[in-house]
């Protein structure tokens, strides 16, 4: 969303000045927002008890970085009454070494700040593996450029989404359903013209929900990319399953979700 507004103030000064001209764009400002980014990743073959949630404040349009919120009162607590206190650690980081992830268990999220409550429900999405991954150099505009997939087997019968991660250097995001391909062997795909031999790249499979399906799919609509963390910086439009039950309008930005998630690498040949 910033890139849309800066490429949308760019054209309006060209417009309106000539090159010569120095002007000074007089942004709106708004109110700080709550930004609450709670996954909880369970890797296979962990035990998934180490886990944090940032929490930091929407700030100014030309600054760079969030400022992290250090005293929030962060909890997750299971369908089963099970409490896990997460503590501030640094730079808006909150901590917990004693999670315990439950495939398909209900989780609630609850943070208190300034007096507010903020809170989320979300269930722990199972994932199927990662059968193996293979390169082409078939890829890209060119036609030339390497391209890898990652293949996986959709379980028949069930309802899934997907969210591939790729890490090169950079992440690359690809988020697939499987309304075309139940119950069949498919692949996440990851090419760009920067990939060479012997680069190793990181690849993660996670089970999301169909909410946090559609979130992303409204995300990369407005941002109009895959790079960055999802997605580097939040449209002011896009609201996450975070409510602020102490005041619905002062609404807070951000996820909660839980899920599993597949990892492997693979060196570029």
């Amino acid at each position: 969303m910033k890139e849309l507004l800066k490429y949308t103030s760019l054209i309006a000064i060209i417009l309106l000045t000539s090159c010569e001209d120095i002007v000074e764009v007089d942004l709106e400002k708004s109110n700080p927002r709550l930004v609450i980014e709670a996954s909880i990743i369970w890797e296979k073959g962990t035990t998934g008890a180490n886990q944090n949630i940032r929490i930091s404040e929407t700030t100014a349009f030309y600054e760079e970085e969030t400022e992290g919120i250090e005293d929030a009162q962060v909890t997750i607590t299971s369908d089963d009454g099970e409490m896990f206190t997460f503590i501030h650690v640094e730079n808006g980081i909150y901590a917990n070494n004693q999670f315990k992830p439950e495939l398909n268990m209900g989780y609630n999220l609850q943070v208190v700040h300034n007096n507010e409550i903020y809170t989320a429900s979300e269930s722990l999405i199972p994932v199927t593996d990662i059968d193996y991954v293979e390169q082409a150099e078939t890829g890209g505009f060119s036609g030339e450029d390497i391209e890898v997939k990652a293949y996986y087997t959709d379980p028949a019968d069930e309802e899934n989404y997907y969210l591939f991660k790729f890490r090169n250097g950079n992440l690359s995001l690809e988020f697939y359903e499987d309304e075309f391909t139940n119950g069949n062997q498919i692949f996440g795909y990851y090419s760009t013209e920067d990939i060479e031999p012997g680069d190793l790249i990181e690849i993660e499979l996670q089970g999301i929900s169909k909410s946090y399906y559609e979130y992303l799919f409204i995300l990369r609509s407005q941002i109009g990319t895959n790079e960055g963390g999802p997605f580097e910086t939040m449209p002011a439009t896009v609201k996450g399953n975070i409510i602020n039950q102490s005041d619905r309008d002062n609404y807070p930005f951000g996820y909660f979700r839980l899920s599993e998630m597949d990892f492997t690498t693979y060196t570029v040949e």
